[in-house]
This record gives C-alpha cells, structure tokens and sequence, in this order.
C-alpha cells in the first residue's frame, strides 16, 4: 500500500475543498491514485462545499456557552432557516461557542484551528464546517464571536435561536438575567449616553438639523430641537436610562441599583444583522436563460 504524505493530502484539499481527514481517507482507498481519490470525493462529497463557499450565509443561529466567569456568544451563519433546525448545524454552533470559550482565540480564523471531530469529520472545527458543508449542501460560516475572562459573573439569555445576549455583572443574578431579557427586548446600543459610538450621534443629529431646516424655525430655535432630539436618542439607546421591560416606570439603571446590581457591559447578536441579503429574481432570471440559450443556438 502508498505510504499517504502530508503534501499529498494537501494537494487533494487544495483541489476539492474537502477536509483533511476526508482527503486522507480517500487517498488510502485509491492506494494513493490522485485521480482516483479525487474521483472518490467527488462521489462521495460532490462539489458542494467549493460551490458553496461563495454563497450568501444571512441565517443562521446564536449559541452560548458559560464556564464559571468565562463565556462565550457566537453568531454562527447558513443560508436558510431550515438548516437552523438542523441537528449537525446547532451542534457545530454549540461547540463553536464551548470551545471559544475554554480555549479563547484570537479570531474566526484560530477558531478554526481548534480540535473537534463531528459527524465523521476533523480533526479541527474548520474541518468539521467544510464536511458539513458537503453532507447539507450549504454554506456555513463562522461570522462573529465574544468571549469574557473579566473576572465577573456572567448571565446570559438566548431568544430562540436568533437573538442572544451575554451580561458581564456583580450582584443578584436574576437582576442580571432580567438584564439580558431587556437587551433582547429593547436592543440598547450602550450601557450609557456617553458610551454611544460617535458616528451614531452624528447621524441621528443630521436627520434632526434636516428636520429642523424644514421646520422654518428661527435658527435658535432651530438649534434647541436639534439638541433636544439628539439628548432623546441617547436616552432611548443606552441600556440604563431605557425605561425597564419589567416595570416601565422605573429605568433599568433604578431596577440594578434597588436590587444592588452593577451591569460592567452586554453583548447583543441578532442573526444576520448587517449582512445583505440576496434577493432572488424569478422573471430576471429566466429571462436571462432564454437569452443565453438563444445565444448558444
């Protein structure tokens, strides 16, 4: 039998898109034929996992995972909703966010890194993504991940599958868990009014001065309300100043310090947020066909 090379086993890889142990078991069945066990993939795999790497991925799911005062949030993305329920998906996702949180990478890329077998595939987390990639048919990714090593407790809250929360805090956990229900809730963009990023307030003040030109107000007045809707914002995007989900007469800020709780920072993930999605058209697109057929013809 052909002795199987590292350099072999990457050369197959590099070809199919298939994961290591993939390439190395179907180099030992062709006896270390390239060809063949390309062809063995092929079979086996088909060419999905290479197709798929260029497709959109704007579902998805969050997981979670906390270990005492170390913890983890992950958006882990596909390209439909079905694949979300599916058993393999949520069990590479939950095993996305245990093992950032134990082992603390860097980045998605040394996430990938990490030992993990699934399914038949591994040996890394990265390997275990492509087969999955090629037993569904569509594309996975690893978008974005927290972790927390601060020395404070952790509470976190997960609504569904799309929405997930993750409260560093000190003090009453219910409180905190409340906390993360309300994150989810409400979507705050900050713990406070001056923690809002910059660039948030300067648009929210460009649609108030154009606002306030179309009002015709003298330029004094016209100066108040631009101030006026920019303190606003602030008041409705900070975490504590937001009026609490629970008990709307009171702020979230009044509900911690009555119940001797103190939030250092959250972290919210909705699925797909930000990500474009690509929205098919059928007529374009079968006009399209009819004129590439008839320019074949």
């Amino acid at each position: 039998m052909a002795a199987i090379t590292a350099s072999m086993v990457a050369e197959l890889r590099g070809k199919t898109d298939a994961p290591m142990m993939e390439c190395k078991k179907a180099l030992t069945e062709a006896d270390g034929d390239m060809a063949k066990a390309e062809e063995i993939l092929r079979v086996k795999l088909g060419t999905k996992a290479g197709k798929a790497a260029s497709r959109v991925t704007a579902e998805g799911v969050v997981a979670s995972f906390v270990d005492g005062t170390s913890g983890a949030l992950i958006e882990v993305n596909c390209e439909t909703d079905f694949v979300t329920k599916n058993d393999s998906f949520l069990a590479l996702a939950h095993a996305a966010a245990e093992l950032t949180a134990k082992y603390k990478p860097s980045n998605i890329e040394s996430l990938g890194t990490l030992a993990y077998s699934q399914d038949g595939f591994g040996p890394t987390l990265e390997d275990v993504r492509k087969g999955l990639i090629g037993k569904i048919g569509e594309n996975m990714s690893f978008r974005r991940f927290k972790q927390v090593v601060g020395g404070a407790k952790l509470a976190t809250y997960l609504h569904g599958t799309r929405i997930g929360v993750m409260v560093e805090y000190e003090g009453d956990e219910q409180a905190a868990k409340d906390v993360a229900m309300h994150v989810a809730a409400m979507k705050p963009v900050a713990l406070t009014s001056a923690d809002v990023p910059a660039d948030l307030i300067e648009k929210e003040r460009s649609v108030a001065t154009a606002k306030a030109a179309e009002s015709g107000k003298p330029a004094d007045i016209a100066a108040k309300m631009i101030e006026g809707s920019v303190q606003k914002y602030l008041k409705e995007v900070s975490l504590f100043n937001q009026p609490f989900v629970k008990n709307d007469k009171q702020t979230v800020e009044q509900m911690l310090k009555e119940r001797s709780t103190t939030v250092k920072s959250f972290t919210l993930y909705v699925v797909g947020e930000g990500i474009e999605k690509k929205v098919d058209d059928f007529a374009a697109e079968v006009a399209a066909q009819v004129a590439a057929a008839k320019g074949n013809a």
